[in-house]
């Protein structure tokens, strides 16, 4: 029987930290996934968020490559669906390799990715134009925007900023009614109607985007269709799963590629009602444990079907978890463990090591840790072997083919060097030197934390990638291997390599550039914008809404 390929993805960019050691939480599907298979503890996602490491893991390439890393501190993501960017239609997703080996491919879940370049229905940047032959899920991401009442997760600075603005124009022509009310002199009508007008079309423009971001970005589709807009949270799990199950049930008889995305672990935790209370660890944790549930009913249905000898699976997340996402009861985001920094912040530890878990019965050894450095940006060239694809030619890959380290044929990792951008900068490199099995990470560019000393920034919400920074001269020296916590910084008082190491580093980084050749920005400022006529709707614009996702459901049932 042909190979099947099942990957699930853990959320956890508000999400949750799986640790390389058992679980605090009740997580037996994933337990079993990790004594099943194999295990790599020091797994790296290509950026610490969720659309730059989306686009590296599908593709094999570092994000900058594709223009899908942005220059902006405020669009580190595609922030809205009716953006004008996305991952380019030029590139080549391991989707794309297997669908023309004969695989029936599949999506359900989250993209965040992008729609369309020039009109609401080109669906230019759609997962179906990406590999894919079926989409079931969130074009965009889940937000607590996508929940009516939660506050404002989307720019939420910069609303309150606006707010303070219009109202600070609506003043004005208040103001300029004073003297004439005083009778100190005439203030001419048609000026204050023009700064009463000014007023309410600032106020306009702005809050036609950000005023309904919850039926403009929380959108449910089913390949091109949109079956639900806004999208009800309260059985969008359920239906993801049955999406996942039926996929499972038609193509069991050939070759397949299920990519499940999961919108688990991720604000605003929306958790089935039977896992409320779940956990002792409160909502965050009945999140962890309904997408494990989730996880194990796949499984189940690999095992029904007889299908787990022939399936590869693979475990992972795209991002570290969020460390400002916190309210009243407690953590939102996630723990990171040991690991320093998170979501947003370049090349901490705690923003990019990622689960990684692997299970092939019939091929891979059970139970078996692997330490060696590995990238998400090693599934592209490692499904192309497994498959049969054929790479593009002329084009820089990233990633690794990851078998001969998974089955033992070899016990080092290909990579020697890794490059960790925040945006389109380049904050942190990693070497491994493999003779004596040691992980050197210097850092060039690190957040600096709100309030200081914190460790994460929970004045802005995010950490920047530039301006306020701290640039590093000399950079900053970790020992990975022995401190990977990052808490032990190294100079040359404590380290005699130190500057053979920032030098056998800064010539990597070096090469490392002169690799990189100039692609548009899919992340600029211009094509992040929200843009009337990119926005998709079910219904007459600007009117959008419709709620067909039950019906459909029940029908394929």
């Amino acid at each position: 029987m042909p190979l099947n390929l099942a990957r699930f993805v853990g959320r956890r960019d508000s999400e949750t930290r799986l640790p390389t050691s058992p679980s605090i939480h009740s997580t037996p599907n994933i337990d079993r996934l990790a004594s099943e298979g194999v295990r790599l503890t020091q797994h790296l996602a290509a950026a610490s968020m969720c659309t730059p490491s989306r686009a590296a893991f599908l593709t094999g390439r570092y994000p900058v490559r594709s223009g899908m890393a942005s220059s902006s501190n405020l669009n580190r993501d595609v922030v809205w669906l009716g953006g004008s960017g996305g991952l380019p239609p030029n590139e080549t997703t391991f989707a794309k390799l297997l669908q023309h080996r004969g695989y029936r491919t599949g999506l359900i879940g989250k993209w965040h990715q992008g729609l369309s370049c020039a009109s609401r229905d080109d669906h230019c940047y759609h997962p179906l134009n990406h590999g894919f032959d079926y989409f079931y899920g969130m074009p965009f991401e889940l937000l607590s925007d996508c929940q009516a009442f939660r506050t404002p997760e989307l720019h939420r600075w910069v609303r309150v900023r606006l707010w303070v603005s219009t109202v600070v124009l609506g003043l004005i022509p208040l103001l300029l009614l004073v003297p004439t009310c005083a009778r100190w002199f005439l203030v001419p009508w048609p000026v204050i109607l023009a700064f009463a007008l000014l007023a309410l079309l600032f106020f306009v423009c702005w809050f036609s985007s950000y005023g309904f971001t919850r039926r403009w970005n929380c959108v449910l589709m089913r390949n091109h269709e949109i079956v639900q807009q806004p999208v009800r949270l309260e059985r969008l799990a359920s239906h993801m799963l049955k999406e996942a199950l039926a996929f499972i049930d038609r193509y069991k008889r050939g070759p397949f590629l299920l990519f499940i995305s999961f919108l688990h672990v991720h604000t605003p935790l929306v958790t089935k009602e039977k896992f409320v209370g779940h956990s002792k660890f409160g909502l965050y944790g009945d999140n962890v444990e309904e997408m494990d549930w989730m996880v194990g009913k796949v499984l189940e249905a690999l095992d029904r079907e007889r299908l787990a000898n022939h399936t590869l699976v693979y475990f992972t997340s795209d991002n570290g978890g969020r460390l400002e996402a916190q309210d009243r009861s407690g953590q939102l985001g996630g723990w990171n463990g040991r690991y320093r920094g998170g979501r947003g912040m370049a090349g901490w530890e705690g923003g990019i090591r990622v689960p990684g878990i692997f299970r092939w019965p019939t091929v891979l050894e059970a139970g078996k840790v692997i330490d060696e450095p590995t990238s998400l940006m090693d599934i592209f060239p490692t499904l192309s072997y497994i498959g049969g694809g054929i790479p593009p030619l002329g084009r820089v890959i990233d990633g690794r083919n990851l078998m001969p380290l998974l089955e033992g044929r070899v016990s080092r990792s290909e990579h020697e060097f890794l490059f960790h951008y925040c945006g389109v900068s380049l904050h942190t490199a990693r070497w491994y030197q493999k003779d004596c099995a040691t992980v050197w990470k210097v850092h060039f560019v690190t957040p600096k934390f709100s309030p200081e000393g914190a460790g994460a920034c929970y004045g802005s919400g995010v950490c920047p990638c530039s301006g306020d920074v701290t640039y590093h001269d000399p950079p900053l020296l970790f020992d990975i291997s022995r401190d990977p916590s990052e808490s032990r910084p190294l100079n040359p008082d404590n380290e005699a390599l130190f500057d053979a190491v920032v030098k056998k580093v800064e010539a990597a980084v070096r090469r490392h550039r002169g690799t990189l050749t100039p692609v548009p920005q899919q992340l600029s400022v211009f094509n992040a914008l929200w843009k009337p006529w990119l926005q998709p709707c079910c219904g007459s614009f600007p009117f959008c809404g419709c709620d067909r996702a039950d019906d459909i459901v029940s029908a394929a049932w």
